[in-house]
């Protein structure tokens, strides 16, 4: 059985065309969406997965109403493949159950690939940059080294509370713990979990 499936941006609105060319085509059930391909919630296209079956061709007008990537378009290809159902676009010209349209998409597979390879080495050479330049992957730092500085400061003055030095810096506890505590820790008394004693915080929370 050949299943048709369209989908159409929200701003585009008109599912006609696709549905009359894969009419043409000779689809016995279509489904559709109108939502942005960016999207992963797509009822329409649950639903075709759902009903398709072992022998049954799921056709499109154009490849970019399936997938939003060479690389999703790839997979969900794939998938059809191991579950024995093939797959038709119409503008591109491609069906999967004869010998050119495997050819083709064992090409599109392969540029996949190139696709993801070149992503990862864009990646790399990005944190290799930043690190040349002093920056790691991963959050921002909360405080800079003059603000690190003042926490700290701060912290060894017994007769401020932590609270207040959190308010003046505008952090949490624990940003401030994770700046100053291991430092003030192994100065103090390395065997002690804090260096400023509860008691002596002065209503500190």
């Amino acid at each position: 059985m050949l299943i048709g499936y369209a989908r159409v941006s929200t701003y585009e609105q008109n599912l006609d065309m696709q549905t009359d060319a894969l009419s043409k085509a000779g689809c016995e059930r279509i489904y559709s969406d109108t939502v942005s391909g960016a999207h992963d919630d797509r009822p329409g296209l649950k639903l075709v997965r759902e009903v398709l079956r072992v022998g049954d061709t799921l056709v499109v007008w154009k490849l970019d109403r399936l997938g939003r990537s060479l690389s999703q378009l790839v997979a969900m290809l794939n998938e059809f493949k191991d579950q024995g159902i093939g797959f038709r676009s119409l503008q591109e010209n491609i069906d999967t159950t004869s010998g050119v349209g495997k050819l083709i998409f064992h090409l599109f597979a392969a540029l996949a690939e190139f696709e993801r390879d070149l992503i990862r080495e864009r990646t790399l050479a990005g944190l290799a940059a930043a690190r040349v330049r002093g920056r790691l992957g991963g959050r921002p730092r909360a405080l800079n080294e003059k603000q690190v500085a003042l926490a700290k400061a701060m912290f060894q003055d017994q007769s401020i509370a932590v609270k207040d030095i959190c308010a003046t810096l505008g952090i949490g506890k624990t940003t401030l713990y994770r700046y100053v505590m291991v430092e003030n820790r192994l100065k103090t008394n390395p065997k002690e979990p804090h260096a400023r004693p509860p008691q002596q915080d002065h209503g500190g929370s």
